[in-house]
């Protein structure tokens, strides 16, 4: 095993390059430049039509655009804004939080046009309900069908595999290290308990999962919101501070202090990125599988709630988090991951700072595992046919409770491989479908 996981971090450098980083970054300026800022112009328009109903009869799909949203977020809010910011800071430095937030922003374009382009492309199956995503726009769209179809076949693998990682065991093995500390609870328990939740909602489909997590997700938003804010309030004080930190670290290196070991800019900008895009998913091509099944007319304004996404994933939870973890002062104890984020809640609120993580990480990892079961669900149907999701679900099931046991880096590391690998062939068809997805704006914005 342990030689796997040197190969999975090796590979995970090379894919988690610059190379990765150029792509990302320039994906969403390329889309921002030729949609004109679209999430600085319509991000109000966005944050009132998540509430927009609309017609639901004769019109495809299988949720309310709503509910598409919260199943969207429900896989992008989870381990990602608790132990993901924590890592990138830990390792990255206070800088890496700039180089979020400034992929976050260029993130927005980006995951309004995975939104777009999956309802333009969907299908519908022989069970009457919907099925779309980057699989079906890099087939479907792209003028070059081998290409597409090899794209498209590459990015349905990736998905797979990456639900093991991102959406199963990253969750359930964080959940079951916080309950350990917080409650003393065994992590088989917490694993199982988690492996029969999970499977009692999956089993019931897009349409179960829809009614869950729009019921989670403003629940738990609210609740981590009330308690960070909190800790920024009794800490207001050092805010200037932190933000010039934050800002001087991004273009200059952060020397060892404390149990800090130091980093460079270049440790900055990955981290920041890399966990970034783990906590908000923009390019890597997930979010619009589940926005694919929204009931809509309009692929336009569906892409302008996907965009809301990226902006409460990560401008918003992501940065209470790390300002959580700044003004505290435990950033550079030598801690990472949940364990960093703990220690910062009980700064404050002494023991029951690691009750209240342990239960806002039961309920975004939660969320999380059902999100990203229908992601790579939707993946398997694309590869093997409707008939295959079934044991697809029980697989899945499964690796949430095997997930609870193995090891933090490893897991971590295999779920950083997959993301990159799934974002590499959905962005390079981003590219390629920039232009159509400008005729689709300009054609459908003005019945939004």
């Amino acid at each position: 095993m342990e030689k796997l996981h040197s190969i999975i971090n090796y590979l995970d450098s090379i894919v988690w390059g610059p190379f990765m980083l150029v792509l990302l970054i320039g994906t969403g300026v390329l889309i921002t430049l030729r949609l004109g800022f679209i999430q600085v112009r319509l991000l109000p328009k966005a944050l009132k039509l998540i509430f927009f109903k609309g017609k639901s009869e004769n019109v495809q799909g299988d949720i309310t655009p709503f509910q598409a949203l919260t199943t969207a977020l429900s896989a992008t809010i989870g381990t990602g804004n608790i132990a993901g910011v924590a890592t990138a800071i830990a390792t990255g430095g206070p800088g890496a939080i700039f180089w979020m937030w400034l992929s976050a922003f260029f993130g927005m374009a980006t995951k309004y046009a995975e939104a777009v382009l999956a309802v333009n492309f969907r299908k519908k199956l022989e069970d009457g309900t919907s099925i779309g995503g980057p699989m079906y726009y890099l087939k479907e769209g792209l003028s070059n069908k081998f290409l597409g179809n090899i794209l498209g076949v590459l990015f349905a693998i990736f998905g797979i595999v990456a639900s093991f990682g991102i959406g199963s065991m990253v969750q359930s093995h964080s959940v079951a290290m916080a309950v350990n500390d917080a409650f003393n609870l065994p992590k088989g328990v917490t694993g199982f308990i988690l492996m029969v939740l999970t499977a009692l909602v999956i089993i019931g489909g897009i349409k179960r999962i829809g009614k869950v997590t729009e019921k989670i997700v403003p629940f738990m938003a609210v609740f981590y919101f009330i308690f960070a804010i909190i800790i920024i309030v009794l800490n207001f004080g050092n805010f200037l501070d932190v933000l010039v930190l934050i800002f001087k670290s991004a273009f200059s290196p952060v020397a060892a202090v404390g149990g800090f070991a130091g980093a460079a800019v270049k440790d900055a900008i990955r981290y920041g990125v890399a966990r970034g895009v783990f906590s908000n998913e923009a390019g890597l091509g997930s979010a619009p599988i589940a926005h694919a099944a929204a009931k809509t007319d309009n692929p336009v304004r569906q892409g302008l709630v996907a965009m809301t996404g990226v902006f409460f994933d990560t401008i918003i939870i992501c940065s209470l988090t790390a300002f959580v973890i700044l003004l505290t002062g435990v950033w550079d104890s030598g801690k990472t991951s949940t364990e960093l984020t703990a220690m910062a809640f009980v700064t404050v609120f002494g023991g029951n700072g690691k009750m209240f993580l342990a239960l806002a990480l039961i309920f975004f990892a939660y969320s999380t595992i059902l999100g990203w079961s229908y992601y790579g669900e939707q993946c398997a149907k694309f590869l093997f046919g409707y008939k295959f999701s079934y044991f697809y679900k029980i697989v899945y099931s499964l690796s949430v409770f095997y997930g609870a046991f193995r090891k933090t880096a490893f897991v971590w590391d295999m779920a950083d491989l997959f993301n990159g690998m799934m974002a590499i062939p959905n962005l390079i068809g981003l590219i390629f479908l920039s232009g159509l997805l400008v005729k689709i704006t300009k054609e459908k914005i003005d019945e939004v």
